[in-house]
């Protein structure tokens, strides 16, 4: 008996040593060193929130995210519902849609850039047509605005398909009875979609908005890469700090703000936007 009731203890083991190796001892560092200052425990924090890179940082962050997100999500619940009638031909779009998951951010960027660059696909396309006389130009200190374009389109089209896949799984897990029974009773498309589909959705819509939504706060590559120090990021500026000013006290003070914030966000969508089904299962 005291074999099989250390069974479930040694399975769990590895996964126990992996978070504690990869993330409890990282985590454990980067408080030490976000509170480690001559200026006294709060001296990083003093200096990081009193920066202007910091500010900018911050403000870019919550604005891709807020110009991102939605887009993404609109985006993903439509390409599900189409997906989800199961026409002819459906298969290939799904392929289509979930191919950049198989991207990472560096590839996005990389591929982005060769679209939009000086002499990128997209200017030899369009002086070819004679639309344009001399090239467009997407990157540079002077063209912040077409950066943060070429950013948000990037990540549009990369992250997109993590939304979809989970939206989609969750329609296919609607039970097609409820669904005929609106059928039965008249209801139009509109009215089944508001009042049966998105409601059971919700459980997904709140997992994918809450994944998107944290993976926002991390945006990095395809920003730096692509915009470099001209569009900051809270994960951009702890890159610099750490690799290029080697100074991992200010970094770790970044990693801090960016670790309390996604904390902050997943409290939000978990307790504030929750399924009433499910709200209801725990109270019986």
């Amino acid at each position: 008996m005291r074999r099989e009731s250390l069974v479930p203890f040694f399975l769990i083991l590895p996964t126990l040593v992996y978070l504690v190796v990869f993330i409890g001892y990282p985590i454990v560092g980067t408080f030490q060193l976000s509170f480690t200052s001559d200026e006294g425990w709060l001296g990083n924090f003093k200096y990081v929130f009193s920066s202007k890179d910091f500010q900018n940082a911050f403000l870019n962050t919550l604005i891709l995210g807020a110009v991102i997100i939605p887009i993404q999500f609109v985006l993903a619940i439509l390409f599900a519902l189409l997906v989800n009638k199961k026409w002819r031909g459906y298969r290939t779009l799904l392929y289509i849609i979930a191919a950049p998951l198989a991207l990472s951010d560096v590839t996005a960027a990389l591929i982005s850039y060769s679209i939009f660059a000086p002499n990128g696909y997209l200017n030899k396309i369009l002086l070819s047509l004679n639309w344009i006389e001399r090239p467009l130009y997407f990157f540079g200190y002077m063209f912040e605005s077409r950066e943060f374009l070429v950013i948000v389109l990037t990540e549009i089209w990369r992250a997109t398909p993590l939304v979809f896949v989970i939206l989609l799984a969750g329609l296919q897990s609607i039970n097609t009875e409820y669904l005929e029974a609106a059928d039965v009773f008249g209801f139009s498309s509109w009215k089944k979609f508001f009042k049966i589909t998105l409601p059971l959705l919700k459980p997904s819509i709140v997992s994918a908005l809450l994944i998107r939504t944290l993976f926002a706060f991390q945006i990095f590559g395809v920003v730096w890469l692509l915009a470099g120090r001209d569009i900051t990021v809270l994960a951009g500026e702890t890159y610099y700090w750490y690799v290029l000013r080697n100074n991992r006290y200010i970094a770790s003070t970044y990693a801090l703000v960016i670790a309390v914030l996604t904390f902050i966000v997943g409290w939000f969508y978990i307790g504030t936007i929750r399924s009433k089904h499910l709200e209801e299962g725990v109270r019986q």
